[in-house]
């Protein structure tokens, strides 16, 4: 079994950007936010349940799950949060098993950006791997990245775990508060770590 490494951070933090380098260093990668987005793709395996719980108002004409519909609903609606996540992370976690067994390096690494609030793949992994900025960066990047605005961006980092909660969490922590070749170097110590940690075990 190799060592599992499972990398979290709130949103806006860099866990993309974190897991592609990783993954250029050809460490074998596992994102859970990808196997949500397959999960509800038309005929995904969670759209029946869904559209059975959240009726058609939150599925677009292709059966897909409609982003937006459903962003605006979990966001401002705890129990509808609650109701789609237990949809969704059971669904997730036994897609991640079936592909972790599928890793082929010394180590591996899951994305899961809900890692510490759910608690769902404690026993599936073996270091907790944090990748942190600033609050003000965070914000302004979600908001780049996604195009959301800053009220949605901070209520969905209202869900996620207080930044030093999440730190005080954490085996690894990356930086991600400069440029690129920065994030760059610590990625590659890590990769450097975790290959000296997998070869002890």
């Amino acid at each position: 079994m190799p060592l599992i490494i499972g990398l979290t951070g709130g949103i806006g933090s860099g866990k993309t950007s974190a897991a592609k380098m990783f993954a250029d260093l050809n460490v074998d990668i596992i994102d859970t936010d990808v196997i949500a987005h397959e999960l509800t793709q038309p005929r995904g395996a969670a759209m029946a349940a869904i559209r059975q719980i959240f009726t058609e108002k939150f599925i677009t004409e292709e059966g897909a799950l409609n982003r937006k519909e459903m962003r605006g609903l979990v966001f401002s609606d705890s129990g509808s949060r609650r109701k789609l996540e237990a949809i969704l992370h059971p669904l997730i976690r036994v897609e991640v098993a079936r592909r972790v067994v599928r890793f082929s390096g010394p180590y591996g690494i899951i994305v899961v950006p809900l890692l510490l609030e759910t608690g769902g793949y404690r026993k599936m992994i073996h270091r907790i791997l944090v990748v942190d900025c600033d609050e003000h960066d965070q914000v302004a990047r979600a908001m780049a990245r996604t195009g959301l605005d800053e009220q949605t961006v901070r209520a969905i980092m209202a869900t996620q775990l207080p930044r030093n909660e999440r730190l005080q969490q954490a085996d690894d922590v990356i930086a991600n508060d400069a440029h690129m070749p920065h994030l760059r170097q610590q990625v590659e110590a890590l990769h450097r770590k975790y290959l000296a940690l997998a070869n002890k075990t």
